[in-house]
């Protein structure tokens, strides 16, 4: 066996708990609550990796998105703005415990697909399997964390306070729309460490 061969496996040596999945081809985007399917030209996602085929080397695929345009961008945020109409709209006007709820159960079906994310980050951006493991389970921890926070701030939000003579209570309302945008090398920590603190407390996120 060569260097050439270590390096770049065939697809039948690739162990099958890592191999990538079949070829996804992203047609649907969210937008206000409903799946839209795109019709137009897609973004093919190439993968880092290389595999040795009977032609040579060949840059794995993994699929495609789709190219948005403006014009489904500002959609997406009218739509953000609509859903959360100055704090009266129905996710801004939740209580903090059936907000809690929903994103409960989002973390239990994320759960459920720790395997297929983890493989998609190890083909999308190279890195191996253990870091993308730790950023899977990192970002389960840091949501679980983010829901107990907001618990024992509702708790002590929910107390009167004494200063001065002046007896009141302080409550934390969202802000509004918020942009949440992960960059390359942690797609998934650092877009969920943001998404999840801003749509717990109440906000509509693009």
């Amino acid at each position: 066996m060569t260097a050439l061969d270590t390096l770049f496996p065939t697809e039948e040596q690739i162990p099958p708990g890592v191999r990538l999945p079949a070829y996804l081809e992203q047609r649907e985007y969210l937008v206000g609550g409903e799946l839209r399917t795109w019709a137009g030209e897609l973004n093919p996602v190439a993968s880092p990796v290389f595999v040795r085929t009977p032609e040579g080397l060949k840059q794995k695929v993994i699929g495609a998105t789709p190219l948005l345009t403006s014009r489904e961008s500002l959609d997406a945020l009218a739509a953000a703005v609509k859903a959360y109409d100055s704090g009266r709209g129905v996710w801004p006007s939740l209580k903090v415990a059936e907000r809690i709820e929903h994103v409960e159960r989002f973390l239990t079906a994320m759960r459920t697909q720790r395997t297929a994310v983890v493989n998609l980050l190890m083909w999308e951006i190279g890195k191996t399997q253990p870091d993308s493991e730790k950023e899977f389970d990192r970002t389960v921890d840091l949501i679980v964390e983010t829901i107990r926070a907001l618990k024992e701030l509702d708790r002590t939000s929910s107390r009167f306070v004494q200063d001065q003579g002046i007896m009141a209570q302080i409550r934390r309302a969202p802000m509004g729309v918020a942009l949440c945008m992960g960059p390359y090398n942690y797609p998934l920590n650092e877009t969920f460490s943001t998404l999840f603190p801003a749509l717990l407390m109440g906000n509509t996120v693009v």
